[in-house]
């Protein structure tokens, strides 16, 4: 099939949804498609329209769906979609209601949906590919990763906040990577490494050097208000890097409601607390690391082939309820 993705993200901002497009892409050619990637639909011709976020794509979404009533169009759901845009948007709800065929990327999302768009919706979850190269800690330090565009829906500075309660015997340094999208962000970069001994903001870095960072981490915190699902919890799983998050639907619905490593979304007394035990506490730190383990093999790279591919073939034959991999 001709497979048109359609992303809003721009080219030169490497954010979670183009992360998410590209590696789609990939996907799609080893299973045979020709796909590719834009901004916007254009009004070509494709089997398959697949438009990631129903609000930002609306106008794409309406395009397709005006130009070829009768071919599958498939919108991908977001963080913000699901959980700040969805009640209050009228974009959103009417992507809902043009697509053929939903995705979400992680099962709590379903109880976000109106019951009548469930039974077309499927959950395909994001994988990473495994670092191939050798992990190396540091050993004089507890390294903490913060990996995502500064933003105000990721809390971007919760961690650095977090750092600077600990105690003076902490050997914990946070180190963020991550655009900075808008002037108040970089300021707030530039003052917290300026005043936080323990903070080093590296700003937009290439995926292979993020990755490694990821890799070579003891831990990585997840601090976001909000999110569909999250690529930098896929690659720390697959790294065998554990995490502490914030306790919210897109995180939980991956971790599991049991996890060990949450924390109050915002509080940042309890996200220090975390992070101290997680340093100081073998016993909690084994517990991260066990429970990420068992749970790696939903972000597994043939898991999610896998899973497009059964999807594919449900939206080719026409299959409704859809049966989710």
């Amino acid at each position: 099939m001709r497979i048109q993705l359609v992303t809003p993200s721009p080219k030169a901002l490497l954010d979670g949804n183009r992360v998410t497009a590209l590696r789609w892409v990939r996907l799609l050619k080893a299973l045979g498609h020709r796909a590719s990637v834009a901004r916007q639909y254009e009004g070509g011709s494709c089997d398959v329209l697949i438009a990631l976020h129903a609000l930002k794509s609306f106008k794409s979404i309406c395009r397709f769906q005006e130009k070829y009533p009768d071919k599958p169009l498939v919108v991908v759901l977001t963080g913000t979609d699901l959980y700040r845009d969805l009640d209050r948007r009228p974009e959103v709800r009417h992507s809902l209601k043009l697509a053929t065929h939903l995705v979400v990327l992680q099962k709590q999302a379903l109880e976000e949906l109106p019951a009548s768009v469930r039974q077309k919706t499927c959950v395909i979850y994001q994988s990473a590919e495994p670092f191939k190269g050798k992990a190396s800690p540091p050993k004089s330090y507890f390294q903490i990763c913060v990996v995502g565009n500064l933003r105000p829906e990721k809390d971007p500075f919760r961690a650095a906040q977090a750092s600077r309660r600990l105690p003076a015997s902490s050997r914990i340094r946070i180190v963020q990577v991550g655009a900075a999208l808008g002037p108040e962000m970089e300021k707030r970069a530039l003052d917290e490494n300026q005043k936080n001994p323990r903070y080093r903001w590296l700003g937009a870095l290439p995926y292979g050097k993020t990755r490694r960072l990821v890799a070579d981490s003891h831990l990585v915190a997840l601090t976001s208000r909000m999110e569909g699902s999250s690529n930098v919890l896929s690659e720390a799983l697959i790294s065998s890097v554990p995490v502490v998050a914030s306790q919210i639907p897109g995180l939980m619905g991956t971790l599991g409601e049991n996890y060990p490593g949450y924390f109050p979304f915002g509080d940042t007394r309890a996200l220090a607390e975390q992070l101290r035990k997680a340093e100081k506490d073998p016993a909690f730190y084994g517990q991260l690391k066990a429970h990420c383990a068992r749970v790696s093999w939903l972000v597994h790279p043939q898991r999610e082939q896998a899973s497009w591919g059964k999807f594919l073939e449900g939206i080719s034959s026409n299959q409704l309820p859809l049966k989710c991999p």
